[in-house]
């Protein structure tokens, strides 16, 4: 992805594959008013209006970023506690990308354009994954 927008990265707490998250977001869509998939954080991201201009929030499973979803808009909202979050909403399209490895990190953090992996040619739909040990292992070498 090229341009001048902001991407965000985040660690996928809870799963292990990239379908892990896929079921985990089509089994809550039908609970949501609008029906698209969600993540809710503390923190409202200080560059939001270079993040709506096309950017995406990039999953890390295992050790690896490998896949990502186009994020629609910002919306407030209140929680149980009666705190303000950012729930930020995202496509429902889950991206596969190249296995670039990350580093545990708590929250989210900004990933700029020129450096969000490339996404991967959806044209062998049936072939299996490798596990994301192993993709994080051979992105960590060099091998994608």
């Amino acid at each position: 992805m090229a341009g001048g927008h902001v991407n965000l990265v985040k660690l996928c707490v809870g799963a292990d594959r990239v379908e892990d998250l896929i079921d985990w977001q089509t089994a809550r869509r039908a609970a949501l008013p609008d029906g698209l998939p969600r993540h809710v954080t503390r923190m409202w991201p200080k560059r939001a209006a270079d993040l709506l201009d096309g950017g995406s929030l990039y999953w890390v499973f295992k050790g690896a970023i490998l896949a990502r979803q186009r994020v629609l808009r910002l919306d407030e909202v209140i929680g149980e506690d009666g705190i303000a979050r950012c729930a930020i909403v995202l496509d429902p399209e889950v991206i596969r990308t190249e296995a670039v490895p990350r580093r545990p990190f708590q929250g989210w953090r900004y990933l700029e354009a020129g450096d969000a992996p490339r996404d991967l040619p959806a044209t062998r739909p049936d072939e299996d994954d490798l596990p994301p040990q192993l993709m994080a292992a051979l992105a960590e070498i060099g091998v994608r």
